[in-house]
């Protein structure tokens, strides 16, 4: 429920798998000692042991328009199991249906063993180079990759099965069980892991997998799965196949369990064009959603998404915090979008520099070096970083590679230029009312749009709303300072950040600041945050300051923008379902009393409505993975962030608090 510091995760410091190569080009694990796949038959045995052993050929024609089949595996490997799946699919599912395939995977193949790994599969060569162009920014933790417009769906697992499978909400359709032999690897094939399936499984969900072992098969039959030994497939005499006959068990409490929600129509009506809502109606488009965005200005991203420059900038804890666990799943999958962007003038994969200004900072930094991964962020020294950075600085301080700015609105457009998205500019809902099963969308006496579904994306406004007004939203004012490039300031080749930032020019003006300002309602620029944002220039870098001539600049000629950040008490975002705050207050008053009861109450929700708002100055990484985290939701999919995220991240946490401290 809260952001309590916690020991960081072992997996948080993932390493690579190493790899040695064959004569005949094929990979085998040095730590295992084993190989990924049959020597001899690798693709025929995938199509057997996995697909047609889970029946996957006739489930996949089988499935309806919106609907979707779950697959589960442990051990992605080289990906190879789901890039079958993902053809099989494309060659019988009907088009309006949905692949959702969640692996687990210690020991990730670095992206040059992976490309290649799979240039033994010419056949799989057109699903290859999509896994490979999305197969970036891969850290520790959940990682949620996107294919074929989001038809296709991975969520990678990076680090310890035991660890990772605790963590998932998800209702799995299929299993494939594809770890390393269980003589190589018994961590993989332990009653432990096997109860994890179980808990993910439902009565209709079946296994496959390539091993025959007795104990592999008493295990899986004792954890609720009906296994039976079926012919094998080359030197392979046997293999397994099952499923599950157990009960299955909802785990969540009430207030944070999925809405019992069927929606009449798949057609939503997302309020607010910025990032968070443009993110949202992306990922409801996606699955075929017909989505309306209502938006009060001319365009997208008019407020806080319009800024010319934001900075993916992470702002982590050594502690494994959830924040720190939402950042780091969110920055992968931000960074996986911009690849489908122009670089250099929609965003640019620069680096971003974050400085060791003063001696708890260093610190801090230090504790971050150890507990996350190289390719994350390094360490520099005050040398290093200047190097690095091509101009002079105070200090030293982490670098993070894969980092950079990016044009907020033209992220906005990817994601809102979509078939099923109609925009609907110059469109204010000032009021929402239910009739019938669907939600209406009012200005006065003009009905602007209704739905299904409502999505308030509208950052603080949505307080307007009297279904959402008791959320703790607050409103920041943020100024940015525009300054154009010199030839001398051309050098600064990344983003540097301390008490504020400064980005490399696009299109020939670099972007600084921004200034918090808790009480002014004002966003006219003004000269005595240009004065603040050229204060903050002089800390990064006297060097930069100079190169820009900054001394000789007039604030009250400086071009600039203010936006108001929305943010919420814990600094987390606010996505997910929303409930009626009185009959919530009334259905758990118990716990005002005892926090330690959990009523079977069901959560009094107002169906069809959820919010997707609170990013503050963090939209850029953590808003489009919350549009993947508010459609699952909305259509009872696996969430991509551990269950404690989603749930810390839930509308419904504030409400709870205000019961069990009103005790």
């Amino acid at each position: 429920m809260s952001d309590t510091p916690q020991i960081q995760p072992a997996h948080a410091q993932i390493a690579h798998a190493q790899l040695d190569w064959d004569e005949q080009g094929q990979p085998r694990s040095r730590a295992y000692d084993d190989v990924y796949f049959s020597t001899t038959s690798g693709l025929a045995e995938t199509r057997y042991v996995f697909l047609a052993n889970n029946d996957l050929p006739a489930r996949f024609a089988a499935l309806p328009s919106g609907g979707r089949l779950v697959i589960g595996e442990t051990g992605f490997g080289t990906g190879l199991n789901f890039l079958c799946a993902w053809q099989l699919f494309e060659q019988t599912a009907p088009a309006g249906a949905q692949l959702h395939f969640v692996s687990v995977e210690k020991y990730p193949l670095s992206r040059a063993d992976l490309q290649r790994a799979l240039l033994l599969w010419p056949e799989l060569e057109a699903f290859a180079s999509e896994l490979l162009t999305q197969y970036v920014a891969l850290h520790a933790g959940f990682q949620r990759l996107l294919f074929a417009g989001g038809r296709v769906v991975l969520t990678l697992l990076i680090g310890d099965a035991l660890e990772m499978l605790p963590e998932l909400d998800a209702r799995v359709d299929a299993w494939f069980l594809d770890g390393f032999a269980p003589a190589k690897n018994p961590d993989m094939w332990t009653p432990e892991l096997f109860a994890q399936l179980a808990r993910l499984s439902t009565a209709d969900t079946t296994l496959g997998t390539f091993t025959s072992t007795g104990y592999v098969r008493r295990a899986l039959n004792d954890a609720g799965f009906r296994m039976r030994r079926v012919p094998g497939l080359g030197h392979k005499w046997e293999v397994l196949k099952g499923r599950f006959t157990a009960e299955s068990r909802a785990t969540a409490k009430p207030w944070f369990a999925r809405p019992d929600f069927a929606a009449p129509e798949r057609t939503a009506l997302v309020i607010g064009a910025g990032l968070a809502g443009c993110a949202s109606a992306a990922s409801l488009a996606a699955r075929g959603w017909q989505v309306q965005l209502l938006e009060r200005h001319a365009e997208l991203a008019q407020e806080a998404s319009g800024n010319p420059q934001g900075v993916l900038y992470l702002k982590l804890s050594a502690h494994g915090t959830t924040l720190s666990r939402l950042i780091v799943s969110g920055f992968g999958h931000t960074r996986r979008l911009l690849e489908r962007l122009q670089r250099g003038i929609d965003w640019d994969a620069c680096g971003v520099l974050q400085l060791a200004f003063d001696a708890k900072e260093a610190e801090r930094q230090a504790q971050l070096a150890n507990a996350f991964a190289n390719d994350l962020l390094q360490n520099l020294s005050q040398n290093e970083a200047q190097a690095r950075a091509g101009i002079g600085l105070p200090a030293g301080g982490l670098y993070y590679p894969e980092a950079g700015w990016v044009h907020p609105p033209a992220l906005c457009r990817l994601l809102a230029t979509q078939p099923n998205i109609r925009p609907l500019f110059h469109q204010e809902a000032l009021e929402l009312r239910r009739a019938g099963e669907l939600w209406q969308a009012w200005a006065g006496d003009r009905l602007l749009a209704s739905a299904a579904v409502v999505v308030l994306a509208g950052a603080a406004e949505i307080r307007r709303f009297p279904q959402s007004a008791g959320l703790p939203l607050k409103r920041i004012r943020g100024q940015i300072t525009r300054l154009v490039e010199t030839a001398e300031s051309a050098a600064l080749r990344t983003v540097v950040c301390a008490e504020g930032y400064v980005a490399p020019a696009r299109l020939g003006e670099h972007s600084l600041g921004a200034s918090f300002d808790f009480k002014s309602d004002d966003l006219t620029p003004n000269a005595a945050e240009h004065v603040g944002n050229l204060e903050l220039l002089r800390e990064i870098s006297a060097d930069l300051a100079q190169r820009l001539h900054a001394e000789q600049l007039d604030p009250a000629e400086l071009a600039g923008r203010a936006a108001f950040r929305c943010t919420s008490p814990d600094y987390l975002p606010i996505v997910g379902p929303l409930a009626d705050s009185a009959a919530f207050a009334n259905a758990y008053a118990v716990l005002g009393k005892d926090a330690r009861q959990t009523p079977d109450t069901p959560c009094p929700w107002l169906a069809g409505l959820y919010i997707n708002s609170g990013h503050g100055s963090r939209g850029l990484i953590t808003a489009p993975l919350s549009g993947e985290l508010l459609a699952a939701w909305i259509d009872n999919e696996p969430l991509p962030v551990p269950r404690d995220v989603a749930e810390a991240c839930h509308p419904n946490r504030f409400a709870l608090r205000n019961l069990i401290r009103n005790t």
